[in-house]
Formats: structure tokens, C-alpha cells, sequence
């Protein structure tokens, strides 16, 4: 059995991305104070809010979405592009999200934002966005640099909550941020390269090694599989694919019979619909049928934010692990570099 413990880990981890993922308790309560250091102002916004943002500056506000879930009071969606849905407008908050604060999508869709009136909050570490946000006097949440944009998971999700709770979108969840945190900081001791070998991280990467992922979950669940398969893809250079229950059930189930070197893998939240839980255990048992590896994973926690970050947490090791085992650099993202410079010379 090959061995996941700190110095295999480090033996591939150039820049220490471990300790950025163990430390995910910690950036979400740092995240709450950065907030608070921002000095927003509620702004009622009847038409909710938009978080205008890309890959790792965007997942906190799909995180944030399956976290509030039926909570939700006004519209919140995300615009993962160059302009805001045509509704947008003064009645509309939008965060624009970008760690680097030079992502050419979401500086497109702040002067967008700009355009229609619409009240802004921005969430960077600085850059054009940055710049930007002074020059107008909209306020900054600040967010620390030195992270891998996918790292500071923790920073979009609260940025993405308190902005939701600012404008009237969903009530404030900080007390469950706050106890999803020390959830998180008990958890990753056990999950992480010090904790058993046997571990259900490590367990579970051994299991999906040499496979193509695909992960699948309803409701907050269906939020935590697009993160997961969002950091196979980085962190593991692996393709990997995310579905959402029940719709799966109507199209993608079809499928798994022919689903040769696929691993399937089902993220469950115990406080989903009765109907989707029962979906899910349904589904893992058709894809038995083509799929390499099926494995069922349940959140932990009691509140909606405690269970979507255990599932954060859970995702993000499993791709750390997905890498030492590959012998991948988690930091080296070539691809996209590549893709980044050619937009550049045109």
C-alpha cells in the first residue's frame, strides 16, 4: 500500500498546499473577521445577488447557494462570464469575486455591473478589480495573498454568504460558519497526511486511483461535487465530471452501464429531501453496473454549513491524494497557463 503520510505528500507538494487545505477552519474565521473589516453597509437589493466571478473565485458563491438552499429569499446566481444576466440592475447587489483581482471575465462584468447601476461589493487580494473598487468607493473585502485561488475556498464562501445576508438574500449564517469551522479543524487532524492510513481521504483516494471520477450529489451535495470535481481537475490533472440528483436519474443513468474506467462517486448530505437520499443509494446501485469503483460519502455536521464543509474538506484532501499518488505537483496547472498567454497576445 503506498503510504500518504506528510512525506510522501511533500515529496510532491512544492508549495505546501496541504497545509493551505488542513487550514480551512481557520481562513473561514478569519473570512468572518475580514468582513466585518470591510465596513459593508446593507444595501436592500429586491432583485438578490450575483457573484461575478471564475474557478476558484466563483465556487463560493455555488458553495454559498446549496448552503442557504430553501433559506434562500431573493434570487442569488452565479455569472461565470464576461456580462451579468440581462435583469441585472440598480436592485441587484453583485459581488465580484476575483483572488488575483486581474481575472478578464470578472473586470468585464464589474464594468458591467458598472453600466447598470447595480450596487457592487468586490472580494480580492487586489489588481485592476481593486483599483477599480477605490476609484468608485465601492467597498473591498480583503483577502489574503499568497494562496492558490482554488485555496482560499473558505474567503469566496463567506464572502458569498455575508454578501447574500447583506442584501436581504438569505438570513446571516454565521453562527453555522463559525461552528463549520471548528467542525473543520477537528476533522482535518483525522483526514489529513498525520491522521490513520485508513483514513476515509486517503481510503478513498486509493479507491479512485487510476479511475476517471465522476461525482454526484443533490441539493448542498450537488454544490460540494462541482467543488470536488473542480480539484481532481487541478490539483490531480485529472478529468473528471459532477452530476446533480434527481435530474442525473432522467438522462445520465442511462449511461453507466457502458461506463468502463469511471469510478462514481455519490455525496450524500443526511438533511437532503428523503426522496433524493433514497435516489442516491438507487443510482449507486445502477452504476455498479459499468462503473470500476461506487463509493457512497455522508457529509458530517448538523447544520447545513458544518455538512457542506465537511464535504469541502473531505473533496479537497481526496484530490491532494489523487496527486501524490499520480506524482503530480498540486500547484502546476499548465493547461491553463498555456490558455491564460495565448488570450494575452490577442
Amino acid at each position: 500500500m503506498t503510504t500518504l503520510d506528510r512525506a510522501a505528500v511533500a515529496a510532491v507538494d512544492s508549495t505546501g498546499q496541504v497545509a493551505e487545505i488542513l487550514d480551512l477552519g481557520e481562513h473561514l474565521l478569519d473570512a468572518l473577521w475580514r468582513v466585518e473589516s470591510a465596513s459593508l453597509v446593507p444595501a436592500e437589493a429586491p432583485g438578490g445577488l450575483i457573484v461575478a466571478g471564475m474557478g476558484g473565485s466563483a465556487v463560493g458563491g455555488r458553495l454559498a447557494l446549496g448552503a442557504i438552499g430553501p433559506r434562500l429569499r431573493r434570487p442569488l446566481v452565479v455569472a461565470d462570464g464576461y456580462t451579468l444576466p440581462g435583469w441585472a440592475g440598480p436592485d441587484t447587489l453583485v459581488l465580484c469575486s476575483s483572488y488575483s483581482g486581474t481575472t478578464e471575465e470578472t473586470l468585464a462584468a464589474y464594468d458591467d455591473a458598472v453600466a447598470r447601476g447595480a450596487p457592487r461589493v468586490v472580494a480580492t487580494t487586489g489588481g485592476a478589480l481593486a483599483e477599480r473598487a477605490r476609484r468608485d468607493g465601492v467597498p473591498v473585502i480583503p483577502l489574503p495573498a499568497g494562496f492558490q485561488p482554488r485555496a482560499a475556498v473558505g474567503y469566496s464562501l463567506v464572502a458569498a454568504l455575508e454578501a447574500a445576508a447583506l442584501c436581504g438574500a438569505a438570513p446571516s449564517l454565521r453562527e453555522e460558519v463559525e461552528a463549520a469551522a471548528s467542525l473543520a479543524e477537528g476533522l482535518a487532524p483525522q483526514w489529513g497526511p498525520d491522521g490513520p492510513e485508513d483514513g476515509e481521504a486517503k481510503a478513498l483516494a486509493r479507491r479512485l486511483h487510476g479511475t476517471i471520477p465522476v461525482i454526484a450529489g443533490a441539493e448542498l451535495a450537488a454544490a460540494a461535487a462541482y467543488r470536488w470535481k473542480c480539484q481532481i481537475n487541478e490539483n490531480a490533472g485529472l478529468p473528471a465530471f459532477a452530476g446533480v440528483l434527481p435530474e442525473l436519474d432522467h438522462n445520465e443513468v442511462v449511461g453507466w452501464p457502458a461506463a468502463d474506467g469511471l469510478s462514481a462517486v455519490f455525496l450524500e448530505d443526511p438533511g437532503a429531501h428523503p426522496r433524493n437520499l433514497l435516489r442516491s443509494e438507487l443510482t449507486a446501485e445502477q452504476a455498479a453496473a459499468g462503473a470500476a469503483v461506487v463509493e457512497r460519502v455522508s457529509a458530517r455536521g448538523e447544520t447545513p454549513v458544518e455538512r457542506l464543509v465537511s464535504l469541502v474538506l473531505l473533496g479537497d484532501l481526496v484530490s491532494l491524494y489523487l496527486a501524490v499518488l499520480r506524482g503530480e505537483d498540486p500547484v502546476s496547472i499548465p493547461p491553463i497557463d498555456a490558455l491564460k498567454a495565448a488570450l494575452a497576445e490577442r
